[in-house]
């Protein structure tokens, strides 16, 4: 069976209520629901949440939410992939067979039904344990600075300086939007960013932080744009 996993607790601080929040005339969470139903790729399509309101949410937009998820895989520390365990370990305790699975964040409201299926199709081909989205950094990281005690500029590699920028090694992060996952990889709680992950490539005007309430408006005024240009369904 093949399973996508959207981790949504109710404890947002930032923005309260995030997960089911109205994101462009929809509750944010519907977004990945959506694109994951619609990619057809699933055989189900489960919310782990601690809270009933987004509980009803989700089901409303047609995901299943079998359980609640316990307190204590709900406070601020408990990161996604003890999550993403918990929820296959309790399908494989109702008798369920979980051969694959797809961890995707209810707060990315830019993932596209393609790109899931593209993502699956190189995980495929890869035969790595997970493929997760990410993109490149707008510019250089190596020129990075920090502030210092007395607001002064400090690189963090200084012996950089010089160096051209075309000539420095292109560096990536992680998009929040999904990861591919072998079920054992979850179950054994191995990191995402290793030397057995296929990153997925993506544009970085698909990508959006989306942790504050500025966060939240740039990432509508992006889709609006996206949507009238043709570049998100």
């Amino acid at each position: 069976m093949k399973v996508a996993i959207i981790p949504a607790r109710g404890g947002s601080k930032r923005i309260p209520k995030k997960n089911i929040k109205l994101f462009c005339g929809k509750p944010m969470i519907a977004w990945p629901i959506e694109a994951a139903l619609n990619s057809e790729c699933f055989d189900k399509v489960i919310v782990s949440t601690d809270s009933n309101d987004i509980a009803e949410v989700a089901k409303t937009y047609g995901a299943e939410v079998p359980f609640i998820r316990p307190a204590e895989l709900a406070d601020d520390f408990t990161g996604t992939i003890p999550v993403t365990k918990h929820a296959i370990e309790w399908l494989e305790s109702q008798g369920e067979s979980v051969d694959e699975v797809m961890c995707i964040y209810p707060t990315s409201p830019f993932v596209q039904p393609r790109i899931i299926l593209e993502a699956y199709k190189q995980w495929q081909a890869s035969d790595a344990s997970y493929c997760f989205t990410a993109t490149n950094y707008a510019a250089p990281i190596q020129r990075a600075f920090k502030l210092t005690d007395n607001k002064r500029a400090e690189m963090f590699s200084p012996e950089l300086f010089n160096e051209r920028s075309q000539d420095l090694e292109e560096a990536y992060h992680d998009a929040g939007q999904f990861y591919w996952g072998k079920p054992a990889a979850f179950k054994n709680l191995e990191p995402v960013i290793s030397d057995d992950s296929s990153p997925y490539i993506l544009p970085r005007y698909l990508v959006q932080d989306i942790d504050t309430p500025d966060d939240w408006l740039l990432a509508e005024l992006m889709y609006q744009g996206l949507k009238s240009s043709g570049h998100i369904a």
